[in-house]
């Protein structure tokens, strides 16, 4: 085992895993570390604690030294730095009629490298802006190309819920989202309902899946045969509810006649898979190429 401290670099941003060494840190500390891209300032998110060596990524660097006044104070004034960077970096853009958007600058703590984050829909030659960037900064310029997902978390702003979006307000990093979640929950298969500002699916139709998963499980399939446990009722299902484990089904009345009856899963028994094919009125009606757009 081996002891550990998380720290976040940037508000809702990925939690990296440093040794605290003898050092007294706390959850909330400012803290100063060594990453790849140089001494960096960050707070720590995560308090002091054992995990196995195998669930760390090596080499585990060092945290440095607790944060100073004057390297809180150093790292204030480069989130000022950064602001005069961008009205720069946006004019020589636009000098240079590159079609591209700047969505974000980045100073390293020790003023080493100065990252400029941009979005465009190709590549991008910026060579003459990088050399314009050095002249003015005098510093080692990165511009760098993100993703609709990261121009919408850097950004911010409220989702389509009203709520303030997850992946700026606490999601450190994005998980995988796609299509089949939607259809598992039932949710309208419309690009409109079920993607966020950023164009892509919803990051919170990864939350309750891995529930939906295990309901699914405990319920027959659309099609099936089955008889309700403790009579002798038998019929065909015709849907499903993964969120309370109830299944529709076509029940056979001794008269001949069909009633439509809401059953618990636990309650059915499959006596033949298959036995009514299953379509899906909705889904001929929506365009499968742009649903898989928005997995991206």
């Amino acid at each position: 085992m081996i002891k550990v401290v998380g720290v976040r670099f940037k508000k809702a941003g990925k939690i990296y895993y440093f040794d605290p060494e003898k050092k007294w840190i706390n959850n909330g500390d400012f803290v100063i570390v060594e990453t790849i891209r140089g001494i960096e300032f960050g707070q720590v998110v995560v308090g002091p604690k054992m995990v196995k060596e195998e669930d760390i990524v090596q080499p585990l660097k060092k945290v440095l030294r607790l944060a100073t006044e004057d390297d809180i104070k150093r790292n204030r004034e480069n989130k000022e730095k950064e602001k005069e960077a961008y009205d720069i970096c946006f004019k020589k853009i636009e000098e240079h009629g590159l079609e591209m958007k700047l969505i974000d600058i980045e100073y390293t703590f020790d003023n080493n490298k100065v990252i400029f984050y941009f979005t465009a829909d190709g590549r991008i030659d910026f060579r003459e802006l990088v050399k314009d960037l050095a002249a003015i900064f005098r510093t080692r310029i990165e511009l760098r190309q993100i993703g609709v997902r990261d121009e919408a978390k850097m950004i911010g702003g409220l989702g389509p819920c009203g709520r303030h979006m997850c992946c700026s307000s606490f999601l450190g990093e994005f998980y995988p989202v796609s299509i089949k979640m939607a259809k598992e929950q039932k949710l309208s298969l419309n690009p409109a309902k079920i993607s966020g500002i950023c164009s892509r699916l919803m990051c919170c139709l990864n939350y309750e899946h891995q529930v939906y998963e295990e309901n699914i499980k405990k319920l027959p399939d659309i099609g099936d045969k089955v008889q309700v446990l403790g009579t002798n009722k038998t019929g065909i299902v015709i849907d499903i509810n993964p969120l309370f484990v109830t299944a529709k089904v076509n029940v056979e009345k001794s008269d001949g006649t069909i009633e439509v009856e809401e059953i618990q899963g636990s309650r059915l028994k499959v006596v033949e898979e298959g036995v009514l094919k299953h379509y899906d009125a909705e889904d001929t009606d929506i365009d499968i190429e742009e649903l898989k757009e928005l997995e991206d």
